[in-house]
């Protein structure tokens, strides 16, 4: 059946193949296209300036190209032509085929056959001689390779003359400038099966979902149906895949509709609705998978514990999009809570982490400020100071507990801190002996001093002698050493002092003791009194008495008187004498009335 040939039709092709030509054959808009139906069939004349010359060849392999591009499912003869405006015969001309395709979807069009141009004739410069004559012949495919949908067949007869002949009289005339729009396929198209008078328009009309039966829009719009079914019903991943897969299968199956079938507009918005809903399907897939991903995550040092958050996250947030009036709202929910109880779990988990790397940064940069207090300790607080500080690391370091990821580096840093630790506790513990040591030396002294001020000599001597002992016996090794030192000889002439103080006083203790025992003799024969230098010596009134008695009457004895007196004198002045010699001090006697009896110096 032929299809009646429209003249809008033949403009478009001709507007169409213009475009062409001026976008891959010239850079200038030279050519002029026009269409014509003759005999049933499609002639095309290509026409441009005397002053340029042009490729016929390349001119008729574009023609043959866009002709190809939109060639109908017919076996249809074109003839193409070139000539110069004004000219009534074209000097190159070729004949093309047109050649029926397989099925629709079946097969891809054959392999393009070889290309021709006519050749250019030899012209004059007013372009008054004939193009040079072509005929047509057939020629079938090579039966070794696919059929050329196209093909060129150039003129066997070069020598006939081409009869006058201009079939575009009447054809339209095109500006040769580029139109400012762009002809759609669907259209040009549209215009060609016009233009090709058989059988293209029943091929259109057998293509899938066009006049037949559309069995992929039916299966479409029966999965639309059921796939809420389906998707409410899916409890697990997989379920969800199969959905998933059923629905981008009949998606795909409707790209098989062309685009000028009656129901493509419906086919798209299926194709738009089952995609729509195989991406909901995916995006929570997706999801589900993430969360497995995450589950199945182990580790608690603080980055893996955040990268299993982030996938925690990743898998919650899409699926919290989903709302309660989605198909999959039920299984999404169900897996939300439990995937929900999983990041707070993992996000308590990193809250403690951190809090434990915290504490063993800090303990770190606590040690580092103990080891300088170390270099720099120069008394007893300062290296008390040093102490707590390695206390307070060592202690923060033992409350991180094995279920840490920091427990392995806290336990690695307390190998080296513990000593330090106790370094510093024997250090503090023994500058702290060493000022209690060198207190109570001073202090001893001062009480030693205060004996001395009492002339108290026995208790200063034993006290300048604690305080020298004890300041003897700081640590050579202690901050106090040196001080402890610069006491140890002041203290030793004070006890030296004291000492001799001390054996003066014993002296002069014995001094008395002895002239007590001398000055009594049944009556109180001398009294005395003891200082620095000398020893007086006074005999009693009633001592003279006798004496003076014994001599008036030496024959006489006074029975009341146990006294010698006649050799009593001489005897007491030699026990005064060695009195006098033993306290190493001076001796003068004297009587009742103050006259010297003896005396005694020193050396003499």
């Amino acid at each position: 059946m032929k299809v009646a040939v429209q003249q809008e039709d033949l403009q478009l092709l001709a507007k169409t193949l213009q475009e062409q030509l001026l976008v891959e054959v010239s850079t200038s808009e030279v050519f002029e296209v026009k269409c014509a139906v003759k005999k049933d069939e499609l002639m095309i004349l290509t026409q441009h300036t005397s002053d340029v010359i042009v490729d016929a060849q390349l001119i008729f392999a574009v023609i043959e190209e866009v002709l190809q591009s939109l060639a109908p499912h017919k076996e249809q003869r074109v003839q193409c032509f070139v000539r110069v405006f004004g000219e009534q015969l074209p000097y190159a001309k070729c004949f093309l085929a047109l050649k029926q395709t397989g099925g629709w979807g079946d097969e891809e069009m054959g392999s393009r056959g070889s290309r021709g141009a006519g050749e250019q004739g030899s012209r004059g410069a007013g372009g008054d001689e004939e193009a040079t004559s072509y005929s047509s012949s057939s020629s079938p495919s090579s039966p070794s390779s696919p059929s050329s949908s196209l093909t060129y067949f150039p003129s066997i007869d070069e020598t006939r003359e081409e009869e006058p002949f201009d079939p575009f009289a009447d054809g339209p005339n095109l500006s040769a400038s580029k139109p400012a729009f762009q002809v759609k396929p669907i259209l040009l198209g549209a215009a060609l099966m016009g233009i090709v008078v058989l059988g293209g328009g029943t091929y259109l009309l057998t293509r899938p979902c066009v006049m037949s039966e559309c069995k992929e829009i039916q299966s479409a719009e029966e999965l639309k149906t059921k796939s809420p079914q389906l998707m409410r019903r899916a409890k697990s991943e997989k379920e969800l895949v199969a959905v998933e897969q059923q629905l981008a299968a009949a998606s795909a199956a409707l790209n098989v509709i062309p685009s000028w079938s009656p129901r493509y507009q419906v086919s798209e918005e299926l194709k738009a609705s089952l995609s729509g809903r195989a991406e909901k399907i995916n995006q929570v897939v997706k999801a589900l998978q993430t969360a497995s991903l995450a589950a199945q995550k182990v580790g608690y040092s603080l980055e893996e514990l955040q990268a299993r958050q982030h996938l925690w996250r990743q898998a919650i947030a899409p699926l919290e999009t989903i709302s309660s009036s989605s198909e999959l709202y039920g299984l999404v929910q169900g897996q939300l809570l439990n995937y929900r109880v999983r990041l707070h779990a993992v996000n308590q988990q990193i809250f403690t982490e951190e809090k434990w790397l915290k504490k063993l940064t800090a303990a770190k940069a606590v040690a580092n400020a103990a080891e300088n207090r170390e270099t720099t300790a120069k008394s007893l607080n300062e290296w008390q100071k040093v102490q707590s500080t390695w206390l307070v690391v060592v202690n923060a370091l033992n409350t991180i507990p094995q279920t840490s990821a920091e427990y392995q580096e806290a336990q690695k840093v307390l190998i080296d801190y513990k000593p330090k630790l106790v370094a510093a506790r024997d250090r503090a513990t023994k500058e702290g002996f060493a000022v209690k040591t060198y207190q109570q030396a001073v202090s001893t002294a001062k009480q030693a001093k205060v004996y001395e001020q009492q002339k108290q000599w026995q208790a200063a001597a034993t006290y300048w002698d604690q305080a020298l002992q004890t300041a003897k016996k700081v640590s050579q090794d202690s901050l106090y050493y040196t001080q402890a030192q610069s006491l140890i000889e002041p203290y030793s002439v004070a006890l030296k002092q004291a000492q001799e103080k001390l054996q003066v006083v014993s002296s002069l203790q014995q001094t008395r003791t002895d002239l007590d025992k001398t000055c009594i003799n049944g009556i109180r024969i001398c009294t005395f009194t003891i200082d620095n230098t000398r020893i007086i010596v006074r005999l009693t009134p009633e001592y003279d008495q006798v004496r003076q008695n014994n001599l008036a009457n030496p024959y006489s004895k006074n029975s009341d008187t146990a006294v010698d007196v006649t050799n009593h004198l001489q005897i007491l002045r030699e026990a005064l004498a060695v009195i006098s010699d033993n306290a190493n001090l001076s001796l003068f006697l004297y009587d009742s009335q103050g006259q010297v009896i003896y005396t005694r110096t020193l050396g003499g």
